[in-house]
């Protein structure tokens, strides 16, 4: 493996949500590319340091990691807001046996079947034959049906060849007014309160997925509005360094470019100038050219200027 570019890396994922990888496989191969610090941040889900290894071993996931030499941050990344799409909070340093956290979970799950079925049935009648479960069989193997993601979904979509790649589907579903199904998703502004409550922060992931103009309580705003609100409740951070290029960002600007406006308008304003690659292995689905682990992310350096002030560490690893 090469090394990576960035020794601390604040967003992935594993097969707890809509990854390839099992936690330990993503840990293994962020060790293999230099990795000091690295986050998992599996959508709306409870964090769980717990594993049980290929021996059938119970194990933590904390232990495991700081044997390979990494500091292992558990999070989660809620997809917030019925009205605007994209918008992620990622959330660290929580007290996760908080019952808020279980309830947001529960409620989740409940809202995505209700709305993916929908979806899947309205594809059907377009012509794209396929069943929820084939979606529930992602990458090979079984999920149970409270832990399906609209990715999920953009993928079987490719597999099939109703697009060219699951980000092509993505954009097809948002840009289809038929396929737009609202499902219910906490207010973000909540969210970022309910985190800072359990002893958290709170970083708005991949801000340029959000679209340049939304409609939010029927009032139309660009997106820069949009995220001056949550900022003006306590957001802590913001995604600065983040994998466009390999998603469904359809805007003009390189990751470059939008790296240094979101530090030209926000670093004296929030207090983390966060990076991820939202690493999902995808190289296990044959996507060509899939994020890496450190691709994006945060020097260790900055890391360590900036934990002390945010709590990153105590409530991270869990008992």
């Amino acid at each position: 493996m090469i090394q990576a570019n960035y020794e601390c890396d604040l967003h992935t994922h594993t097969t707890r949500s809509d990854g390839a990888d099992t936690p330990e496989e993503v840990i293994r191969r962020a060790a293999g590319l230099g990795v000091k610090v690295l986050a998992l941040t599996d959508h709306d889900i409870v964090p769980k340091d717990g594993y049980t290894d290929e021996h059938g071993r119970l194990g933590s996931l904390t232990e495991y990691a700081a044997s390979l030499g990494i500091t292992l941050l558990l999070g989660t990344e809620i997809s917030c807001d019925t009205e605007v799409e994209d918008v992620h909070i990622i959330c660290l340093g929580c007290d996760w046996k908080d019952a808020w956290f279980e309830g947001l979970e529960d409620e989740v799950a409940v809202s995505r079947v209700e709305g993916y079925k929908k979806l899947m049935e309205r594809l059907r009648e377009n012509g794209m034959e396929m069943s929820w479960e084939e979606v529930l069989f992602n990458s090979g193997q079984p999920i149970e049906e409270r832990h399906v993601l609209k990715k999920m979904i953009f993928e079987l979509m490719a597999q099939k060849g109703y697009a060219n790649s699951w980000g092509e589907a993505k954009m097809l579903v948002k840009n289809t007014k038929r396929y737009q199904i609202k499902r219910r998703k906490p207010d973000p502004k909540n969210v970022i309160r309910e985190v800072h409550r359990t002893g958290g922060i709170a970083i708005l992931a991949h801000p340029f997925l959000i679209s340049d103009q939304v409609v939010k309580d029927g009032r139309t705003m660009d997106r820069k509005s949009y995220i001056d609100e949550l900022v003006e409740v306590g957001l802590d951070g913001i995604e600065a360094c983040y994998t466009y290029d390999k998603t469904s960002y359809d805007g003009s600007l390189t990751k470059e470019e939008v790296e240094a406006y979101i530090r030209e308008n926000y670093e004296e304003k929030v207090k983390i100038m966060s990076g991820g690659s939202d690493y999902h292995g995808d190289q296990k689905k044959g996507v060509p050219n899939p994020r890496e682990i450190g691709e994006c992310g945060i020097t260790e350096a900055y890391f360590n200027l900036i934990k002390e002030a945010a709590n990153w560490i105590s409530n991270s690893c869990l008992d």
